[in-house]
């Protein structure tokens, strides 16, 4: 498999380039009518809002339009990475034939391409410099395969992946956070008003903090890998040196000019 590794700096390539793409996010995936999708769509069926050119018709109305899901929504490069190096930019819609081999390498490569932004994170932690050969092995690894042909990404365990990653991954969270902050992996905090609980160096991990009241907390340095932020309220909030945020997190949340995250990641349009 041809794969070229990345080096930190290439987490900007883990950003969407839909003018690379073939509006793969808007055919592969089933949305299901909800709060977050104002309609149903089987996988496989372009979204109505698909516009000729693939992309979003109602890209800048999506959260008035009641599709929130899609704002959310984040491939981490995969698009581009699927049309353009997977299928040497043929395109689903001029060879139909092509379709569900282009939808099932994008849905592996999305999963590989948000394993190396984890692993970039990694990399990019001096106080987990001991820790960083495994994790460049890991990351060169992954990196090999999203270069792979269609019929190898079908080939790829994205589960074993996942399960070689996550104790890596714990193991950094634990160097950076060094036994400062309280452990609430997993925990159910939904709706919870947190702004006056200590959090810097949090072990959230996979915390449900649904609705959760954050404004104006300390979550420096707090481990927020697989962390449910939606409908979160982050205003003021300060997520310097955040460990493995997204920005579909981030996206998820509400915050406003305050709002402090880590490096990489911007503020999301609707925030105020």
């Amino acid at each position: 498999m041809a794969g070229v590794p990345l080096s930190p700096p290439a987490r900007d390539r883990l950003r969407a380039d839909c003018a690379s793409c073939t509006g793969l996010c808007c055919v592969a995936p089933a949305f299901a009518r909800s709060a977050d999708f104002a309609l149903d769509k089987p996988a496989g069926r372009p979204c109505p809002h698909l516009a000729a050119d693939a992309r979003c018709g109602i890209h800048d109305r999506l959260r008035e339009r009641g599709m929130p899901g899609c704002d959310v929504f984040d491939c981490f490069g995969a698009g581009q990475q699927t049309v353009q190096v997977t299928f040497g930019g043929r395109d689903w819609r001029g060879e139909p034939a092509l379709a569900r081999a282009q939808f099932a390498a994008f849905d592996t490569q999305r999963a590989l391409h948000e394993l190396l932004w984890y692993l970039e994170d990694a990399l990019a932690r001096p106080a987990a410099a001991a820790l960083h050969g495994e994790a460049r092995a890991l990351r060169d690894r992954v990196a090999g395969l999203t270069g792979g042909t269609p019929a190898e990404l079908a080939g790829v365990d994205v589960p074993a992946l996942r399960a070689a990653a996550g104790p890596l991954l714990g193991r950094v969270a634990e160097r950076v956070r060094g036994g400062r902050g309280p452990d609430r992996r997993g925990a159910d905090l939904a709706g919870r008003d947190l702004r006056r609980t200590p959090l810097r160096a949090a072990g959230l991990r996979g915390a449900l903090l649904l609705g959760a009241d954050l404004r104006g907390a300390d979550l420096r340095e707090a481990d927020l890998l697989g962390a449910d932020l939606r409908g979160a309220d982050l205003r003021g909030a300060d997520l310097t040196g955040a460990l493995f945020l997204t920005r579909p997190q981030v996206t998820a949340a509400g915050g406003d000019a305050a709002t402090r995250l880590p490096d990489g990641l911007e503020h999301p349009g609707h925030w105020r």
